[in-house]
């Protein structure tokens, strides 16, 4: 089993116990602006380990019956078609997609706010939409030097001119499909309106990362970093929290410039700023439930690895992200390793030196590692995952589990019929033709027995993989990197 270095059920508790503190310094209602992913929060698990890919969703659950969620969207993404690139679906479907899987685990969705409305018709016609699937929706608009012009934003010309949008829970939290949908700016324009309500309605930030309290060449923020390095993002000192208390917390660059502009506009709308650094604005207590310091930053350093081949091969692909992979090479310095850190990605090497076709390699939960190279009738990725299921199963390597006279078949199928180039086998036809011949064959049936085992192992491969041996690779849970080398 592999090694865990976060204490999830502690989280859960006390990141709840600490929102509910939160809402209580206002007048029971606080809008929550969440940053990144309430589900499926992957990177955190990777950089984490034992931290659960809906453990926001869960911590939240413990206090669900005092949740609305406003889902926002901006008029630009939808008139623009904009996708999600992990799941493949414009931002407007994506909204749909989250109301329901908010709903379907008990939450309330009161409403979607279209921002930076300007009249754009296709945003019109997905309010219509909304209206036909009983949704109610609300328009924000866009206002002219937004987010510097204090003096007119905290005016009934700027904030007052957007819908208000009636919740009836305390903790209202503002999600999205995407970053730039507007989070920000509809918190802060219901704490206006709010305020012209006579309600003190209070704001605050649901982000991981940075780890406020980790010291800021910690891999863990590092690892941030590196996730956000076609952002651009820049962790740094919070100068705001350091000349408040005189204590070192660590934010990252958008927050601490914006926070000026935050602070003229909380005071023009109570008065007076509750808040005296971007830092105090977060509600994050991920820090407090690290319990192996090395353990995570172990994870973490896999991870900045990770992220810069994602980013190789991006380019390798065509992408123009030059100063993505440039920035992470950085970051190798400040975290003080290399690719060959990655055991995985040397073996795979070695093996493909040896004998001169494309390799990868897996490193198990135990240490051991596996390797595999191209042959006429598999790819390196599905012949290392037989290799790694045989040797989990206790099968040995010279037993054939499947049989040529079953391969062949296949092969002509994908070549002569489905007009394929590339006649070897991927890892989801392996998976199937192990599970036909499990019914007759005791041995397969153990080797598909042992695919959770590949749940958390590492594994590298000297090609660029295909879609489909990718997808199969992230749904056994496999951190995988490649050399940014097409296959041939």
């Amino acid at each position: 089993m592999a090694q865990t270095g976060f204490d999830n059920d502690k989280y859960i508790r006390i990141q709840s116990e600490h929102i509910k503190e939160r809402i209580a310094q206002f007048d029971d209602k606080l809008y929550l602006e969440l940053g990144g992913k309430l589900f499926d929060d992957y990177h955190a698990s990777r950089v984490l380990p034992g931290f659960q890919p809906d453990s926001k969703l869960r911590m939240l659950q413990q206090i669900c019956d005092q949740i609305e969620i406003v889902i926002v969207i901006s008029a630009e993404d939808i008139v623009k078609n904009k996708m999600r690139a992990d799941l493949g679906i414009t931002y407007d479907e994506d909204v749909l997609r989250l109301k329901e899987a908010f709903e379907s685990r008990g939450f309330y969705v009161g409403s979607v706010v279209v921002t930076h409305y300007s009249g754009q018709r296709s945003a019109d016609a997905f309010r219509e939409r909304l209206s036909r699937l009983g949704i109610r929706s609300y328009v924000h608009y866009l206002i002219d030097g937004y987010p510097h012009n204090v003096s007119l934003i905290a005016s009934d010309e700027g904030f007052g001119k957007n819908d208000f949008v009636p919740t009836e829970r305390p903790l209202v939290i503002v999600t999205a499909p995407g970053p730039g949908s507007g989070k920000m700016a509809v918190c802060l324009s219901q704490l206006y309106n709010e305020h012209k309500n006579g309600v003190r309605a209070g704001y605050a930030k649901f982000e991981t990362f940075p780890v406020w309290n980790l010291p800021l060449k910690h891999p863990v923020n590092i690892a941030y970093e590196a996730a956000t390095a076609d952002l651009n993002d820049v962790n740094m000192i919070d100068p705001f929290h350091l000349e408040a208390y005189g204590t070192i917390a660590i934010n990252y660059n958008r927050d601490v410039e914006i926070f000026p502009v935050l602070n003229a506009l909380f005071e023009g709308i109570y008065g007076q700023s509750p808040y005296k650094s971007p830092t105090d604005m977060g509600v994050n207590m991920v820090g407090f439930c690290i319990d192996d310091d090395n353990v995570c930053s172990e994870a973490s350093r896999q991870e900045i690895i990770r992220r810069y081949y994602d980013a190789t091969n991006k380019f390798a692909r065509g992408a123009d992200n030059a100063f993505e992979v440039q920035k992470i090479q950085m970051l190798f310095n400040q975290a003080k390793i290399t690719t060959d850190y990655r055991y995985v990605t040397v073996a795979a090497r070695l093996k493909k030196e040896a004998c001169g076709v494309p390799a990868a390699a897996i490193e198990l939960a135990d240490g051991t590692i596996i390797t595999s190279k191209s042959s006429p009738l598999l790819g390196p990725s599905a012949a290392l995952l037989i290799n790694a299921l045989k040797h989990l199963a206790g099968i040995d390597h010279s037993v054939k589990l499947l049989p040529q006279e079953m391969i062949e078949p296949i092969q002509l199928t994908k070549i002569e019929y489905l007009r394929s180039q590339n006649p070897r086998l991927h890892t989801d036809e392996v998976l199937i033709a192990l599970s036909v011949l499990s019914q007759a064959d005791e041995r397969c049936k153990r080797a598909l027995a042992c695919l959770p085992q590949l749940d958390g192992c590492q594994l590298h491969t000297t090609v660029m993989l295909s879609e489909v041996d990718g997808k199969i690779f992230k749904k056994l849970g496999i951190g995988l990197t490649s050399d940014p080398v097409q296959k041939r």
